[in-house]
């Protein structure tokens, strides 16, 4: 086997499935018939970490070393036996090969348990309602964990399941200090990576090794494996792309980093690689490349080709998962939570319905680059040409769009497509809580297999986000989180702390906003992350105008996004942290509702001023919705059948039209005047979401007039007609 491009990912991303870039990269290079082989290091490198033979080798590294391990520690280290004998078991039932594991696993005497254990939920409580498979991945999550521990305390500091050495790029305006790790002997872990990726470089023979890097974790990694094909394979070229590189090595001047890498590519990748592969093959001079870092003269250059253009969405084909071990990803479970628990049980093929952001106003986000600036739908129809793809390609149906934020109006197209081709998935994505999200487009989404969406409620404050210009209020937010949830569609929030001039007050405020919501039933899932400024967000450009200032304007030669800030009126954010996340934990599990806020937090914090029942009051408004006579209206329930029965009272006698509909779970009988009804049977079956046209409420109106029949409101949006809401009639 051999490849041109061999795409890598370093460890450590999610060990659930494979992050999607070289899977996007290698459908691309398909189209260009350019040979590509790709592999996740992380799933390979914790597979080999998490075996028998990997524990074996811990365990003796970990002896002979001089160290003085804690009690924790000491406690693994002594049951090391149980360890070794069951891992390959727990691995085998987190890949979903062994489900009959769990009532071993439930029984609490198989696996060896140690401090992670002790910070677990109460079982019966948390996963009284999801089974014994998921009470068996939480169980052997822990497992997991206990031993990730032991491999931090004793062989390897850097290590962690989802991010490797992260602390060295974070922030690392210089590459002094990576470069200095980069000199010292190999750790436990590198070890592993490298034995693992010399044997696949002897199978690709590549003429060049295109390295993504997502995230911070996984920097430290790729340069080690920089590292050893400039000793290895001194021709092969190296280069980095990535969401790391797009955002945080946009101002790179350091020649240091080119003694690992030839070259470092900025933003869409399908450019830059192709006429990285035509430089190779000398198809292209230096001078054509596209969005791109190298070394010319010892000194750092940056060359961006204008005449080559990039890729419509349309042309890059379909992500291409060949080549990775998709059988082999381990499902866990750290929090007890069905929602939260997306991120990191099961497997999701990854699309995307839109390139960049359709919103792209949000203060604090990179709107000035062109992954989130640049927008472009993908029309319904590709992408589910894209979903067909994938599911015969990977066998499996669940899609993760991983969208800055999915457009409602292309979210309505694809549900109505997916269920018109009869696709059989379970997907979810990003969204905004914007207004657009109707009950009856929740009940599509719910009806094509939307089962969970995430959005940004951040600061849970009206001053806040209209500062964020997030384009929502508190209010909005509730009232379509009440229509995903009555669809049946979990939602996630997230959520932001310590924006510019945030107050104490308004910290607190959003909390019971929060807490409120969950109370109501509303908002399943969420997460807490503190405000960082970054360059390219309109506050990190003019952080002035948001009241904060610089703490130094010196630029650094390596990573540049994170800004370090001082916000002279805002509060302490650093204090809230904690309890934010500690109640949040609690609230995410259906308890604690009626704490006080501030027993969450150990110093002194205010009493909210928000109304107890503001939430609850919101949710009882009546909502009014204006008539809109350019509405889609859908029938997703099945053609109604139709009977002319004959009633009689008094001598008198008339005919009705009775109609019977049955959905999954139910049957209904509506009985109409026979001339209504009879229109009202051939207007479901011309409704019907499997024909292509779809008619507006005005087109239905003007189709019941036409027939000779009157008072058309009085009719459609009274009792019998309003009954068939429950089956499936949408105004969209």
């Amino acid at each position: 086997m051999s490849a041109t491009v061999f795409l890598v990912t370093p460890p450590f991303t999610q060990l659930n499935t494979p992050y999607p870039a070289t899977a996007y990269l290698k459908g691309f290079l398909n189209t260009k018939n350019i040979t590509s082989f790709q592999a996740d290091l992380g799933i390979e490198v914790t597979l080999r970490l998490f075996s028998s033979d990997g524990l074996k080798l811990l365990f003796r590294t970990i002896e002979s070393k001089a160290t003085n391990p804690s009690e924790n520690a000491q406690r693994i280290i002594a049951l090391k036996d149980d360890y070794i004998n069951s891992i390959d078991a727990v691995v085998s039932f987190l890949q979903g090969k062994s489900p009959t594991l769990a009532h071993l696993i439930c029984k609490r005497n198989f696996l060896p348990e140690a401090s992670r254990f002790a910070q677990m939920d109460d079982l019966a409580w948390a996963f009284g309602s999801m089974g014994i498979q998921d009470k068996a991945k939480h169980l052997a999550t822990m497992y997991l964990e206990d031993l990730s521990d032991l491999v931090m305390e004793c062989v390897d500091p850097h290590f962690g399941f989802s991010r490797y050495a992260e602390r060295l790029a974070r922030s690392a305006n210089s590459f002094d200090e990576l470069y200095s790790e980069l000199q010292k002997e190999y750790t436990f872990t590198d070890t592993l990576l490298i034995d693992i990726f010399q044997a696949r470089m002897a199978e690709v023979h590549p003429k060049l090794v295109a390295v993504s890097v997502p995230f911070p974790g996984n920097l430290y990694a790729a340069f080690r494996i920089a590292q050893w094909i400039k000793n290895h394979y001194p021709t092969v070229k190296i280069a980095m792309g990535g969401g790391f590189p797009n955002t945080e090595l946009r101002s790179l001047s350091d020649p240091r980093v080119f003694e690992f890498f030839d070259f470092i590519t900025l933003d869409d990748g399908e450019a830059p690689i192709e006429c990285l592969v035509q430089y190779i093959e000398q198809q292209k001079d230096i001078y054509e490349l596209k969005r791109t870092f190298t070394l010319i003269d010892g000194k750092v250059a940056y060359i961006n080709n204008k005449a080559c253009s990039d890729y419509r969405q349309g042309q890059v084909g379909t992500p291409d998962y060949r080549d990775l071990l998709l059988d082999q990803y381990i499902s866990a479970i750290e929090v007890a939570n069905p929602m939260h628990s997306l991120w990191s049980d099961g497997r999701w093929n990854k699309l995307t319905m839109a390139h960049g952001c359709y919103w792209s106003k949000c203060t604090f986000c990179d709107i000035s680059l062109d992954y989130i600036k640049l927008y472009e739908p993908i029309a319904a129809q590709l992408l589910c040409d894209r979903i067909e793809e994938l599911i015969a390609q990977t066998g499996q149906r669940g899609f993760h769009f991983v969208d800055e934020a999915a457009p409602p109006a292309l979210m309505r197209a694809l549900a109505l497509e997916i269920i018109r081709r009869k696709i059989v998935v379970s997907w979810w994505t990003n969204i905004r809580f914007e207004k657009s999200f109707t009950r009856d487009l929740c009940l599509l989404l719910k009806a094509s297999g939307c089962i969970a969406v995430s959005g940004g409620l951040e600061v849970a404050s009206d001053r806040l986000l209209e500062l964020i210009q997030k384009g929502i209020t508190v209010a909005q937010v509730a009232r379509v989180n009440k229509h995903f949830t009555e669809a049946g569609i979990m939602v996630h929030a997230y959520l932001m702390y310590g924006f510019p001039t945030q107050t104490a007050q308004e910290t607190i405020d959003s909390l019971e906003m929060v807490r409120q919501m969950f109370q109501a039933g509303i908002l399943q899932s969420a997460f807490w992350h503190q405000f960082a400024m970054t360059a390219h967000s309109p506050v990190g450009m003019n952080p002035e105008a948001f009241g904060v200032k610089r703490e130094t304007e010196a630029i650094g030669t390596f990573a540049n996004n994170d800004i370090v800030h001082i916000d002279p009126t805002g509060a302490d954010h650093d204090t809230f942290t904690q309890g934010l996340k500690k109640s949040l934990l609690n609230y995410m599990h259906g308890s604690c509702f009626d704490y006080p806020l501030q027993k969450w937090f150990d110093a002194k914090v205010p009493k909210t001023k928000i109304d107890p029942e503001y939430i609850s009051k919101i949710l009882n408004e009546e909502e009014y919705t204006a008539v809109n006579n350019t509405a889609k209206i859908v029938w997703l329930g099945k053609n109604p059948a139709l009977e002319i029965i004959t009633k009689s009272k008094k001598g008198s006698t008339w005919e009705l039209a009775s109609l019977t509909l049955h959905s999954k779970r139910e049957t209904t009988n509506i009985k109409v005047e026979k001339e209504q009804g009879i229109w009202l049977a051939e207007q479901l079956q011309k409704l019907s979401v499997d024909n292509v046209k779809t008619y507006t409420l005005q087109e239905v109106k003007d189709s019941y007039e036409a027939a000779g029949l009157e008072d058309f409101e009085l009719f459609w949006d009274n009792k019998p007609v309003n009954g068939l809401y429950k089956f499936g009639l949408l105004r969209l």
